[in-house]
C-alpha cells in the first residue's frame, strides 16, 4: 500500500498543498472548517506527519547509542501506548543515525539500592550518550540519570528535575467534558488509577476537567473523584474502584465518568457490566489515548494520542539537546483528536 502524502490528500480535498501543510500545523491563516477537513482526511487515510524538524546529525558523525527506558506498564499490550511510542524513536532514530537501545523494567524494582545500581551498571556498560524515558520513573532515580544522561521525557514532567519533555495536550479533556454537558450531563465524575510510580499526568487531565466544570458552571464535588484526591482512600484494586463508582453512579446519581486512560476506562466499564450498569444507558464515559476497544467492549469517546510523533519528536529532541546543550528547556504539546465513540448518551431520566 502506498503512503498517502499532502499532494494525495490535496487532490482528493480539491485544495492546494500549501493549504493542507498549513492546516496539518495548524497555521492562523486557514480557516477552522478547512482545517477540521483536512485533519479528518488524514486520519482516515493514514497520513503521517514528517517527524518534528531539529538539528541533523551529520551522516559521518560518529555513531551514538541512546537508551531507552520503558517502566513497565500495568496492562497489557494491546492497552497500552508505549509499542507505538516506541515505533516512532525508532523511525526517527533511524533518520538520525542513532542505535537504539531498549531497557523495559518495573520501576518499583529502583526503590532498592540494589535495582539502582542493576541499572547504572547497565547504562554504564552500555555506552549510552543520551536516554529517553517512557512512563513514570521514581524522581530520585530520574534526577541520578540525568545527572550522568542527556535526558528526555516522554509524556511525563518531573518538577524537581529540569527536563525536555514531549507530552499530549491534556487540555483536551475540556471537549469530552463540553460534549457531555451538551447531552445535558450535570454531575460528572473523574477517575483515575493508584499507580506504584506516580506521574503528573492524571492530575494534568483531572485540571482540564475541573476547569471544563468551571466552565459550564456545574459540581466539583471531591466525593466524584478517586485516587487524586491526597486525603481521600486510595483504591488500589479495579474491583474496589469499581464498587466505588458503581456507589456514586446509584447513590449521587452521577451520570457521566472522565477516565484519565483509555485502558482505566475499558476497565471500568466491563467491572460495571458485573454490576448491573451499562455504558451509555446507565452512565458516559469517556477515556484518553485513542486505544482500539478489547473485543466485546463499545469503542470510547476518547481523545487519540499521535504516539508515533510523540516517539519521533522526543528523539528529535533529544538529538538538538546533545548539539546544544546549553539551550532552553522545551516542553512541547502534541495535538490530540477527539473520537465520538458510543460510550456518550443522554442521562436516564
Amino acid at each position: 500500500m502506498r503512503s498517502v502524502n499532502q499532494q494525495a490528500l490535496a487532490r482528493q480535498l480539491k485544495v492546494s498543498r500549501t493549504t493542507v501543510s498549513r492546516s496539518l500545523s495548524n497555521h492562523p491563516a486557514i480557516n477552522a472548517d478547512t482545517r477540521e477537513r483536512v485533519l479528518a482526511a488524514a486520519a482516515a487515510s493514514g497520513y503521517h506527519r514528517s517527524p518534528t524538524r531539529s538539528i541533523r546529525r551529520p551522516r559521518a558523525a560518529t555513531p551514538l547509542t541512546v537508551g531507552v527506558l520503558i517502566g513497565a506498564p500495568l496492562v497489557a499490550a494491546d492497552r497500552a501506548t508505549f509499542p507505538q511510542i516506541l515505533q516512532g524513536i525508532r523511525h526517527r532514530a533511524a533518520i538520525e543515525h542513532l542505535a537504539i537501545d531498549v531497557l523495559s523494567l518495573d520501576p518499583a524494582e529502583l526503590n532498592n539500592d540494589t535495582g539502582r545500581r542493576q541499572l547504572f551498571l547497565q547504562i554504564r556498560k552500555s555506552g549510552w550518550r543520551g536516554a529517553i524515558l517512557v512512563y513514570p520513573f521514581p524522581h530520585d532515580v530520574v534526577k541520578m540519570i540525568a545527572r550522568k544522561l542527556t535526558v528526555v521525557s516522554v509524556l511525563n514532567e518531573y518538577h524537581d528535575t529540569p527536563l525536555d519533555v514531549i507530552d499530549t495536550d491534556h487540555g483536551g479533556i475540556r471537549d469530552l467534558v463540553s460534549r457531555l454537558t451538551a447531552l445535558g450531563h450535570k454531575r460528572i465524575g473523574f477517575v483515575s488509577w493508584a499507580y506504584p510510580t506516580g506521574g503528573l499526568w492524571a492530575s494534568r487531565r483531572f485540571a482540564a476537567y475541573a476547569e471544563a466544570l468551571f466552565q459550564h458552571g456545574l459540581p466539583l464535588d471531591p466525593r466524584w473523584t478517586f485516587n487524586l484526591h491526597a486525603s481521600q482512600p486510595r483504591y488500589t484494586t479495579t474491583d474496589a474502584l469499581a464498587d466505588a463508582v458503581a456507589t456514586a453512579t446509584r447513590r449521587d446519581k452521577v451520570t457521566a465518568w472522565v477516565c484519565a486512560a483509555d485502558h482505566q476506562a475499558y476497565q471500568l466499564i466491563a467491572d460495571l457490566r458485573t454490576r448491573g450498569l451499562r455504558v451509555p444507558q446507565d452512565c458516559s464515559i469517556t477515556g484518553f489515548d485513542g486505544n482500539e476497544p478489547p473485543p466485546g467492549l463499545p469503542a470510547l469517546a476518547t481523545l487519540r494520542v499521535p504516539n508515533e510523533e510523540l516517539g519521533a519528536s522526543t528523539v528529535a529532541r533529544l538529538v538538538s539537546r546533545l548539539l546544544q546543550p546549553r539551550s532552553l528547556l522545551r516542553k512541547i504539546l502534541v495535538e490530540t483528536t477527539v473520537i465520538p465513540g458510543a460510550t456518550l448518551a443522554a442521562p436516564p431520566a
